[in-house]
């Protein structure tokens, strides 16, 4: 039995109302529930909110929310691992045996099925404990500089200011949209980052963490340059 966990929390100080905030056109949750349900995947997709708001937002999109989430974890402190862990335990109380679960963020809105498809592909050809998609920043980290006290700049490996960027190793970010995990080896350890992790590799236009204010525009406008991309691509098959 596979199972989508979408967190998905009342409390978003930064962004208030985050996770139901209209997002080109719908709430940006719809985007992690419809490509968990067109990924055919899961038995089951389950929004984990203490919010009866957005619970009344999940169903109307296609989600279940079987369970209210308990305040003591819906602070600003509770883990995703946290959010996860209670869902399953949950399943498991009704007797319901999780093989793999995912993970999906409510604010993933550059999320597709495909990418859940071969994240689900890897995590079983490969037999390991988690696969997340992930993306290669713009340029090396290992060029990355500080500010000091004093206000002056600083390299943060100054052992590689004259290394050649080519000989600078690759370095990728989380590109936080999903998590699949099997269920076992993750109720084992309780950790999302399981030791022997496999990386789903996207291109940087399909990922934008959205946390600020600033953010959310910049999604926005990569979603809709995307938008356009393949109404311009379906315009040129239809010619």
């Amino acid at each position: 039995m596979n199972v989508a966990i979408i967190p998905a929390r009342g409390g978003s100080k930064r962004i208030p109302g985050k996770n139901i905030k209209p997002f080109a056109g719908r709430p940006i949750i719809a985007y992690s529930i419809e490509a968990a349900l067109d990924s055919g995947l899961f038995d089951r997709v389950i929004v984990s909110t203490d919010s009866e708001e957005i619970a009344a937002v999940a169903r109307q999109y296609g989600a279940e929310t079987p369970f209210m989430r308990p305040a003591a974890l819906s602070d600003d402190f509770t883990t995703t691992a946290e959010v996860v862990d209670h869902a399953l335990r949950w399943l498991q109380e009704y007797d319901e045996r999780v093989r793999h679960v995912c993970c999906i963020y409510a604010t993933a809105p550059f999320i597709r099925p495909e990418d859940l498809r071969t994240g689900h592909e890897l995590l079983v050809g490969h037999r390991v404990s988690t696969v997340f998609p992930v993306t290669n920043y713009p340029s090396s980290i290992f060029r990355a500089l500080k500010i000091e006290a004093d206000g002056h700049l600083a390299m943060m490996w100054p052992e590689h200011e004259l290394t050649r960027s080519n000989d600078l190793p690759e370095a990728y970010h989380d590109a936080g949209q999903f998590y699949w995990l099997d269920v076992a080896a993750f109720l084992a350890s309780g950790r999302i980052y399981g030791h022997d992790a496999l990386p789903l590799i996207l291109p940087r236009c399909l990922v934008q963490d959205i946390d600020t204010p600033e953010d959310w525009h910049l999604a926005e406008l990569m979603y809709e340059v995307q938008v356009r991309r393949a109404e311009k691509k379906e315009r040129r098959g239809n010619d």
